[in-house]
């Protein structure tokens, strides 16, 4: 009887994989140990570069694959582990000249298991603020300009206690400026003015410190007038002359030098402000000031006998009317018309007898 044939074996290409076959030596293996370079560099460098040394010679020992892509593989690999490797910190890199730098320095030269605490430890020390130029007597305008220009918000404010408010900064002074920072860190300058001409007070805020009017009663119009002018408030232009008496008259400029102050406008200890105009009412050292307890001084007459309004002290005439310092050889008179002619001159008649009027 005849015995039906065994089925054929296969051929060992096609028999299952056993569990003595290589595994690692397959290509999803190969595949797998590339990818797992990275995976393995993220928890421990060291375990990492070994591992892709090995993927390394899996991709070149045994492989069917062509060469172009086991080196592709062999690139990838490695990039992929300087992917997740860390740079190392600054202070461990060695220097050119061999000599070790920052921590790996410190370890070489302490023998001890202990490592003491780096500056990079520690909390970072706040960055300095920088400080803003002096502004102080800068008109308030540039001083402003200057303080937005370097990165500052600007504020401003009277700085006396007379209460007005800044209109034209530029006819105001810087006296005071404080800084400050807001919360978002912005820097922030407010300027403390006067107007200018003005001095500073003493502390923000306060009165202003004017000048007072001096003593100088006596002095002459020469040292007077200096001494007001060096105050610094009042221009030199503000500083008027005027005369004692009622009935006196000043001499032409520069020809009163030596006569002498009486009265003072503002008084003796009057304070003196911006825009104050100074009085020096004035007298002939030979005449000397009316006397001191009359209120003032231009309720006062000077002598003058022939009452023409010309003081004796200067008529050279003090006894004729009609003759005086302005006109020494007399004055017209239509009051009267004796001796004199009328008609030829349009009917005027003159008191000119002895005169250059006829």
């Amino acid at each position: 009887m005849h015995r039906p044939s065994a089925p054929p074996v296969p051929p060992p290409a096609h028999r299952p994989a056993t569990p003595g076959n290589r595994w690692w030596l397959t290509s999803p293996a190969r595949v797998g140990f590339v990818l797992a370079v990275p995976l393995l560099g993220l928890v421990n460098t060291f375990l990492g570069f070994l591992l892709l040394v090995f993927a390394i010679v899996l991709i070149w020992k045994g492989n069917p694959w062509q060469k172009g892509v086991k080196v592709a593989a062999t690139i990838g690999a490695m990039a992929l582990l300087g992917a997740v490797v860390p740079d190392p910190p600054e202070d461990t890199v060695a220097r050119t000249d061999g000599k070790a730098t920052g921590r790996t320095a410190d370890l070489i030269a302490t023998p001890t298991p202990t490592p003491t605490p780096a500056a990079d430890e520690k909390e970072p020390a706040p960055e300095p603020r920088p400080e803003a130029a002096d502004f102080r007597g800068l008109r308030l305008d540039q001083a402003r300009d200057k303080a937005g220009a370097a990165g500052f918000g600007v504020d401003d404010h009277n700085a006396s206690d007379d209460g007005k408010s800044i209109w034209m900064r530029s006819n105001w002074t810087v006296c005071f400026q404080e800084t400050g920072w807001t919360r978002s860190g912005t820097r922030t300058i407010d300027f403390g003015a006067v107007q200018t001409g003005a001095p500073c007070p003493e502390a923000d805020g306060g009165a202003v410190p004017w000048p007072r009017m001096p003593d100088l009663v006596w002095k002459t119009w020469k040292t007077a007038h200096k001494e007001v002018v060096d105050l610094g408030i009042v221009a030199d232009d503000r500083v008027r002359a005027d005369t004692a008496y009622l009935n006196d008259q000043l001499p032409d400029a520069g020809e009163y030098d030596d006569w002498r102050v009486c009265v003072t406008d503002p008084a003796e200890g009057g304070d003196i402000t911006l825009g104050t105009w100074v009085t020096l009412k004035l007298t002939d050292p030979d005449n000397g000031c009316p006397e001191s307890d009359r209120e003032d001084g231009n309720e006062v007459r000077l002598p003058d006998r022939d009452e023409d309004g010309d003081p004796d002290y200067r008529d050279p005439f003090p006894g004729d009317r009609n003759r005086d310092s302005t006109f020494p050889n007399g004055l017209p008179d239509s009051s009267s018309g004796s001796g004199g002619s009328s008609g030829g001159d349009g009917g005027h008649d003159w008191n000119c007898p002895g005169t250059r009027w006829c």
